[in-house]
């Protein structure tokens, strides 16, 4: 999914600087931005309290919309470098294309992973005929400096690990969590985990005390470490945990993100993350005057044009609350 803002802004992140290095309950609400027609999205990160967990740099909540009678999802070709995409659905589909000649459609609980490395473009539709309802999130993963320039590629993968304890399906989406490891490529210490609960469930998750760790609300009625959680906000718990108590109310569905806090300094601008001001305009006038991030074939549709890069020099500075 694309930063499709208009008067997008650059988001200085990584560095540990602001890393907490203990065990907190930081609740992080969204930004409302809209998508094309029919798609309004909960954005939580990038946030004003919060720029990134781990290498986990962008994460929207999305629905459930009814489209039963709307387009849907219509995100024309885009670019984007120096990340990797995740595609996480509940309910509905979307079509995936890029550059590389990838055509995929994701469905709720498959894994579509997209690896922009050096320079990828791709869309994001829901299908024609589609399900009534869309339902899902749509992340991006930081490259560390070391892998941001590999070969663009794609991965979907229909089948999952899971961890299951009384009350709790844990699918692991990236990463390893309790000895369970997604076929998912990374290029950082982290986890990605859709976690459901059955109303009543009262147990606890293992975790990594050197991960940070936050965990998004998809739905229903959940208690995070004695926090209620309610769907479409985010509850930031830091570092140095052991486990993590979780309660249900009623059925619930959230997902568990984390990772080594991601010790790089980076600038995110629209869908480009580099790391000086000199990187983000050349990726933009590459996007707009060159073939660089390659063509999306079979949309039926214009691709988006970059908006203005902002007229002040664009700086990495670290965490930045």
């Amino acid at each position: 999914m694309s930063n499709l803002d208009r008067q997008a802004v650059p988001t200085v992140c990584g560095g540990r600087g602001f890393v907490v290095a203990e065990p907190v309950r930081e609740l992080l609400s969204p930004r409302r931005v809209q998508l094309g027609e029919s798609t309004e999205v909960r954005r939580l990160l990038p946030n004003l309290g919060r720029r990134m967990v781990g290498a986990w740099a962008f994460v929207d909540h999305y629905g459930p919309d009814d489209i039963a009678d709307e387009p849907g999802m219509q995100v024309p070709p885009h670019p984007h470098m120096g990340l990797q995409t995740v595609s996480w659905l509940h309910e509905g589909e979307v079509l995936h294309r890029d550059s590389t000649g990838s055509l995929q459609t994701i469905r709720p609980r498959e894994l579509g992973l997209m690896t922009s490395g050096r320079a990828i473009s791709h869309s994001e539709e829901s299908p024609r005929p589609h399900a009534r309802f869309l339902h899902g999130a749509q992340l991006w993963v930081a490259l560390p400096d070391a892998h941001r320039h590999v070969e663009p590629h794609f991965q979907h993968h229909a089948e999952l690990p899971h961890v299951t304890a009384p009350g709790l399906t844990a699918t692991v989406i990236l990463g390893t969590l309790d000895g369970a490891t997604s076929p998912g490529t990374t290029y950082t210490p982290l986890v990605g985990a859709d976690l459901t609960l059955t109303a009543g469930a009262d147990t606890r998750l293992p975790l990594d005390p050197d991960f940070e760790y936050a965990v998004l609300s998809m739905s229903g009625e959940a208690h995070v470490d004695g926090v209620p959680l309610l769907p479409g906000s985010m509850l930031y718990l830091g570092c140095g945990r052991t486990e993590l108590p979780l309660h249900a109310s009623s059925d619930a569905a959230l997902m568990l993100l984390g990772g080594e806090p991601f010790e790089e300094e980076l600038v995110m601008w629209w869908n480009f993350v580099g790391r000086t001001d000199e990187e983000i305009r050349q990726a933009r006038e590459d996007w707009m005057k060159s073939d660089r991030f390659g063509e999306v074939k079979g949309y039926d549709g214009d691709r988006l044009d970059a908006p203005e890069v902002p007229a002040t020099q664009l700086k990495a500075r670290g965490r930045v609350r």
